[in-house]
């Protein structure tokens, strides 16, 4: 695997590969599985696939959330090289980002609903990174885990919006096998934060088994109970939405999702489920 950490290597290495189709697979680090799906996944559409670590600031509301993020890169690097990823993409903020550098690209309400509203100024800094990293890679697929539903809608936007030559694929949700959304936050869990933070999983299964278009109000009233009961779960919110633009579904809604964020112990996990 070579590993790249400055735009310059980056374009001179794609220059001569032409005819090649690029998959791309954006990551903060601290790799897991769900990760290592995406790598495989842009394996099987794509000649060569780039993985780039990189913790991005703009994206977060806390400096202490920023400053605690796993960063276990010779873990991550020994990971991406077992599952045969072709480069690694590892710069420095400095390599991203000038100093008071502006961006903002209006998506309307996208940004501000469910994460938007709890952590407002995210997801202009998940464009700005983005977009940075699509036109230094110029990647011909991208894949993002659908753990993040939002934030593949929001990147589907600026992609419409900017008009860029990149097509996105979004891959499932890899799970323990108890049920619990992988994700590198899982690392802060205590075991009995985690034990109880199944209860996200096992929520959305049963909105999804009962699911009727009929009572939605009662069912999102039921699974923001079902929360609330267990201990050490502070519930942020548990939505059943419309899967193509977040607003409430309703009986007449074709593709829904339930979208769920809450805090087990001191960290925030986010989950969602396809209902239909």
């Amino acid at each position: 695997m070579k590993i790249f950490t400055t735009r310059q290597e980056v374009a001179q290495y794609f220059t001569h590969k032409t005819g090649k189709t690029v998959g791309f697979v954006a990551t903060m680090g601290a790799l897991h599985n769900g990760h290592i799906s995406l790598i495989k996944q842009a394996q099987q559409v794509c000649d060569e696939v780039v993985c780039s670590i990189f913790v991005n600031p703009t994206q977060f509301n806390d400096p202490k959330d920023l400053e605690k993020y796993p960063r276990p890169i010779a873990t991550d690097i020994a990971m991406l090289e077992q599952a045969g990823c072709d480069i690694l993409f590892n710069p420095l903020v400095s390599e991203m980002y000038d100093d008071n550098e502006k961006w903002h690209l209006n998506i309307g309400e996208l940004e501000h609903l469910l994460e938007g509203k709890f952590r407002p100024g995210h997801y202009q800094g998940v464009m700005q990174v983005v977009n940075k990293l699509f036109n230094i890679i110029k990647p011909d697929v991208a894949f993002f885990g659908q753990k993040d539903y939002q934030q593949f809608m929001v990147i589907s936007k600026m992609v419409e919006l900017m008009q860029m030559p990149v097509k996105l694929i979004m891959c499932p949700i890899e799970r323990e096998t108890d049920g619990l959304a992988m994700s590198s936050r899982n690392v802060h869990l205590t075991a009995d934060d985690r034990q109880h933070a199944l209860i996200l999983s096992k929520t959305l299964s049963w909105v999804k088994a009962n699911f009727n278009s009929d009572n939605i109000p009662q069912l999102q009233q039921q699974a923001e109970a079902m929360i609330n009961t267990e201990p050490g779960i502070v519930l942020e919110y548990f939505e059943i939405v419309d899967g193509d633009t977040l607003f409430p579904a309703t009986h007449q809604t074709q593709k829904v999702v339930a979208l769920v964020a809450a805090r087990a112990g001191k960290t925030r996990l986010i989950d969602n489920m396809l209902i239909v």
